[in-house]
C-alpha cells in the first residue's frame, strides 16, 4: 500500500502454455546456447527483456505438463527480418525445475541437436 492507501500492482510472472507436438517443432523452438537451456514461444503479447514467466510445456507423447519458470531473453518482434515467427526465448531457470524440463527436452532430441538446421532463433 502506498501512503494514500492506494494499491499499488504486484509484478506477476505472465503464464505461457505451449504445445508441441513434433521433434522437428521441438528442436527448432530449443534453445541449447542459452545457460541453462531455454525455448521460444510464439506469442504477440508484448514482454521486455528480463521479464519472468511461468511455462506450462507439453512435449510430444509426454501425459505431464512441465512447470518451469524463467526470465525473457529474446525477442522477435512482428514482421523481422526473414519472417520469422513473433515471439519470445525465455530461458529456463537454474532451478531444479529448469533443469528437469532442460534434460527432458535434450533427452527428447539426442543427436539433433547437433543439426544445422534453421531454429525460430538462429
Amino acid at each position: 500500500m502506498s501512503e494514500n492507501n492506494v494499491p499499488q500492482p504486484i509484478s506477476r510472472p505472465g503464464v505461457l502454455s505451449l504445445t508441441i507436438k513434433e521433434r522437428s517443432a521441438l528442436y527448432a523452438a530449443y534453445m541449447p546456447y542459452l545457460k541453462g537451456g531455454g525455448i521460444f514461444i510464439p506469442t504477440p503479447k508484448p514482454y521486455r527483456i528480463g521479464d519472468e514467466v511461468l511455462m506450462l510445456l507439453t512435449l510430444l507423447d509426454e501425459p505431464n505438463k512441465l512447470h518451469v519458470d524463467g526470465h525473457v531473453a529474446w525477442i522477435t518482434p512482428a514482421g523481422s527480418q526473414n519472417n520469422k515467427t513473433q515471439g519470445i526465448g525465455v530461458q529456463f531457470s537454474e532451478n531444479e525445475n529448469g533443469i528437469v524440463v532442460r534434460n527432458k527436452i535434450e533427452g527428447l532430441l539426442g543427436g539433433t541437436l547437433k543439426s544445422t538446421r534453421p531454429t525460430h532463433t538462429m
